[in-house]
């Protein structure tokens, strides 16, 4: 059972989100919260598998929000709760078109999977099971645009010493390259003559040396390494 944490500060879109959830047997709703600061603390209290939060709420402090929700802070040198080991919520946003640079932003901070918010709602429930099994739910047309918000607003760092690259093996950094632009696994394995299987054991492989929770992570850590360079 997949549990979900609906933020959104409009009521009729919460119970409207909180009944599409609800409907399917395998997602439950086990909160709701109106703004980032709730958000947070629900997402500490519930420890959901999933925080479906809507970009309409896309302030400042939103940014902010991902981070604290996905990556919780822990003081060095104090023993830790159980919960507090346990895998931080992963966190889903729902995005209107023409947000790419707040989506790029949320990617760094965090985020792990974007969906138009006037999606389908199999698509959203789809999207929901994606990223709580640990992969990334992105439409094409948002991992093109985030691909081009990379390229225009980062200048890449040298490859020497970027942190995890020097990690990956030539194959590793073959389908990291491949996954910066904008390929599937199934388009991967044709262009790299290797199996789907290997491909996503590639991918899971490199995510976790570079440290990155979700493909669409390492698409900025491929720019951001220098590994891709941004077209002319």
């Amino acid at each position: 059972m997949v549990s979900v944490l609906v933020v959104n500060d409009q009521s009729l879109q919460r119970l409207a989100l909180r009944m599409l959830l609800a409907a399917e047997p395998d997602l439950t709703v086990v909160g709701e919260a109106v703004d980032g600061e709730a958000a947070v603390r629900r997402a500490a209290e519930l420890r959901p598998d999933i925080v479906l939060l809507d970009a309409h709420l896309s302030r400042p402090d939103s940014i902010d929000t991902i981070r604290r929700i996905a990556q919780p802070p822990r003081l060095p040198g104090t023993p830790e709760p159980a919960h507090a080991l346990a895998r931080p919520p992963r966190v889903l946003v729902l995005t209107p078109s023409g947000q790419e640079g707040y989506a790029y932003a949320a990617l760094r901070a965090g985020a792990g999977g974007f969906l138009l918010n006037d999606a389908a709602p199999d698509e959203l429930t789809a999207a929901v099971r994606i990223v709580a099994a640990g992969d990334a739910a992105i439409t094409p047309a948002l991992t093109r645009a985030l691909i081009d918000a990379v390229r225009r607003q980062r200048t890449p760092r040298p490859l020497h010493g970027a942190t995890g690259l020097d990690t990956l093996t030539g194959r590793e950094r073959d389908v990291l390259v491949a996954v910066a632009s904008g390929w599937s696994n199934a388009e991967i394995a044709e262009r790299l003559s290797i199996a789907p299987t290997t491909v996503k054991t590639h991918v899971s492989n490199l995510l976790t040396k570079i440290g990155a929770r979700a493909r669409v992570q390492a698409v900025t850590f491929a720019y951001e390494s220098g590994l891709v360079r941004p077209a002319a």
